[in-house]
């Protein structure tokens, strides 16, 4: 069963998507910060839920051979942190998005890989070791990366401040990946039993995510609809293509140039819609309307990359 829900992910983040449309109160709870939890919003809680499961699943050593990168990894790290950020910028420049959309968009561009990357790639006979490896190196980076690229990038359109992103990247990255690391290291009979149904926990969450973004979000998303499709379509399918192009112009092996294109296209969607959703960066825009559309980028592209990963993984396994 729970291998038929991780192979489905795409569907069911479609699904979800949907539900929330109509229904937007099933999912609303999540995002519009009516619910804490020791002062923290609930969606906070999500977000760090997910990173802490991702700590689960690895231990130390694991960052200790992060010392000796092989060419793949540092390949794929750096293209997603090269592609995405400068073809969100260059589409909300060239696009000419409203502020709100252009923040929300080269944000989610900045953000690190998820774990739907690592479903996807084992459904497309990829390099699941690199794609697990990719995920928690970019993880690690973003804590610094996204905050200095979402400032300068996004700082066109509106003053970041890179200060409380970074704080919030530590609090809900890096802080639950660590403490999850540690934890696997303590007790790993405890990590292994739980481990086995992180996958379940993760997809849930995001779907509630990206759900409750959509559905809190349904005016502005209907008002511009075609412009939100294009411009992370565009954003994701640049991304898919120039990871694969890219990494098959480094010599890297078939494997090697799915994960990539995998790993650079999809990112992690529900840290950008939270990031954005948090008040402190919703303050920092004049005009409320805007700050709204924000986290709307995120949400849409949560769709997108799940459906393109899935359908490219459905191609790429046919082919063998």
């Amino acid at each position: 069963m729970l291998r038929i829900i991780t192979n489905n992910f795409a569907i069911l983040t479609v699904l979800g998507v949907g539900l929330a449309w109509f229904q937007p109160g099933l999912f609303t709870w999540m995002t519009n910060g009516s619910i804490t939890i020791g002062g923290q919003p609930l969606l906070s809680i999500a977000l760090g839920l997910i990173m802490l499961a991702m700590g689960l699943t690895l231990t130390f050593e694991d960052y200790r051979r992060l010392t000796t990168l092989p060419k793949a990894l540092v390949a794929g790290v750096g293209l997603q942190f090269l592609v995405m950020p400068l073809a969100g910028f260059a589409i909300a420049w060239g696009m000419d998005l409203e502020q709100g959309l252009a923040v929300g968009l080269i944000l989610v561009a900045c953000c690190p890989g998820g774990t739907a990357s690592n479903i996807v790639t084992y459904l497309a006979r990829g390099n699941v070791a690199l794609s697990v490896a990719m995920t928690m190196v970019s993880t690690l980076a973003a804590v610094v990366l996204t905050p200095l690229l979402t400032g300068e990038l996004a700082g066109t359109f509106v003053e970041i401040d890179r200060w409380n992103l970074l704080r919030n990247m530590v609090a809900i990255v890096l802080v639950p990946v660590v403490l999850g690391t540690l934890l696997n290291q303590l007790f790993p009979r405890a990590a292994a039993r739980v481990s086995a149904i992180l996958p379940l926990i993760a997809i849930v969450l995001v779907i509630l995510i990206v759900g409750g973004i959509v559905g809190g979000a349904k005016a502005q998303i209907a008002q511009h609809a075609g412009t939100l499709l294009i411009a992370t379509l565009l954003l994701h399918s640049i991304g898919f293509g120039l990871g694969f192009l890219l990494a098959r112009v480094l010599g890297l092996g078939v494997p090697e140039q799915r994960t990539i294109s995998i790993e650079v296209g999809m990112q992690n969607s529900g840290l950008g819609s939270g990031l954005a959703k948090t008040p402190a960066f919703a303050a920092q825009f004049a005009d409320i309307q805007q700050a709204a559309l924000a986290p709307v980028p995120a949400a849409i592209s949560a769709v997108w990359h799940v459906l393109i990963g899935s359908i490219l993984a459905s191609w790429w396994r046919r082919r063998g």
